[in-house]
């Protein structure tokens, strides 16, 4: 099942991918400051997972809109970047006993991992979101600071279905 689900999240990312611009990284640090604190908090594995996958998204991002930038272009690359963030993150989480406890279900698929995949997703959709809601406003944000708000926001209230989901 853990299998499953991280392909259907890579399949997902790499339809969306080539349509988004990197986040800002004031968001992006605050996304690491929530895992960091939710894991010292010991909040739900699936809340965790949320912020873990919307910072793996971040960094492709980041590292896809800098190797633009860079006009470094290659075969495949954005899945190569994908595949290196996500590997460099959920396989020492598998490694280490975390990620794939039987006991740390939900729905059949492993809390953590759910998160990743859902919070991956989420950070998409919000990031596409923000540039859609700039384009109607002649290319402006509506608000200061609106890039951070936007991801954070959809971050936040997954976190809050899943808290009640896994209360």
């Amino acid at each position: 099942m853990i299998k499953i689900a991280f392909l259907v999240s890579l399949i997902a990312n790499f339809l969306i991918i080539g349509s988004v611009k990197a986040i800002c990284p004031v968001c992006t640090i605050a996304i690491g400051a929530g895992i960091g604190l939710s894991r010292w908090l010991g909040v739900n594995d699936s809340i965790t997972g949320l912020w873990i996958g919307g910072l793996i998204i971040a960094l492709v991002l980041w590292t896809i809109d800098w190797l633009n930038r860079k006009n470094i272009r290659f075969r495949g690359r954005k899945i190569i970047v994908v595949l290196i963030y996500y590997g460099s993150i959920v396989i020492p989480l598998y490694w280490a006993g975390i990620l794939g406890q039987p006991d740390n279900v939900l729905w059949g698929i492993d809390k953590l991992l759910l998160g990743i995949v859902l919070g991956g997703v989420s950070l998409l959709i919000s990031a596409i979101w923000y540039y859609r809601l700039k384009e109607k406003n002649q290319g402006q944000a509506y608000f200061p600071l609106q890039k951070v708000v936007t991801p954070i926001i959809f971050l936040t209230i997954l976190s809050i279905i899943f808290y009640f989901i896994t209360k």
